[in-house]
């Protein structure tokens, strides 16, 4: 009996021997191809209104930078301020501001019809386009962005609600494709050198 058990030892030790030794190159596995791009997947198409009620698409600023921002017109504080830098920065660029677009795209459609849009955006200059659209139109363009938001009910409130959301600029490409994106924090002077950088 005890020389099986000892015979059964040497066999197991003899294989865990051949396995170390081996095992490095038999054993190996090859991970699979990376299928990623590289490319930031932010942005992409969308169906939305503007301020005169015209059915605009992405296709629409194809051949401008856009800089593209998520809100709603009652905004308290994180909108305003994020417009009135984008104001600035663009005043600051001169005759370089015609190569972009700022797009102001409500996450409130409910109460953001094109009328109070087109009349919101004009606080902040002629250059701000106004979109809104339909909640469905409105989610699958937020969800290209990666933005988020949700409406939040609030008793004191005399709306009965307001709309908690990301607040990020997107620079995109005349091509569509992301470049860039700051928070509603930036300074304008900050955005004005960024936007210079990248703008052609």
């Amino acid at each position: 009996m005890k020389r099986s058990v000892v015979s059964w030892l040497i066999m197991v030790l003899g294989i865990a021997g051949i396995l170390a030794y081996v095992g490095p190159t038999f054993l190996k596995v090859t991970p699979p191809p990376s299928k990623g791009t590289g490319e930031v997947l932010i942005g992409g198409a969308f169906t939305l209104v503007d301020a005169n009620g015209n059915t605009v698409t992405e296709q629409d600023y194809r051949g401008k930078y856009t800089l593209v921002f998520f809100g709603f017109t009652h905004c308290p504080d994180i909108c305003p301020t994020a417009l009135l830098v984008v104001r600035n920065a663009l005043d600051h660029l001169g005759k370089d501001a015609k190569k972009i677009v700022p797009i102001f795209i409500t996450i409130d459609p409910e109460r953001d019809t094109p009328d109070v849009i087109g009349r919101y955006v004009k606080n902040f200059g002629d250059r701000v386009v106004g979109l809104t659209g339909t909640p469905e139109q409105i989610k699958k363009a937020a969800d290209a962005y990666k933005v988020f938001y949700a409406k939040v009910e609030d008793k004191e409130s005399g709306l009965g609600y307001v709309m908690d959301h990301s607040g990020f600029l997107y620079l995109m490409g005349p091509n569509g494709k992301y470049l860039a994106h700051y928070p509603h924090s930036i300074g304008e002077k900050a955005l004005t050198e960024s936007l210079q950088s990248h703008i052609e």
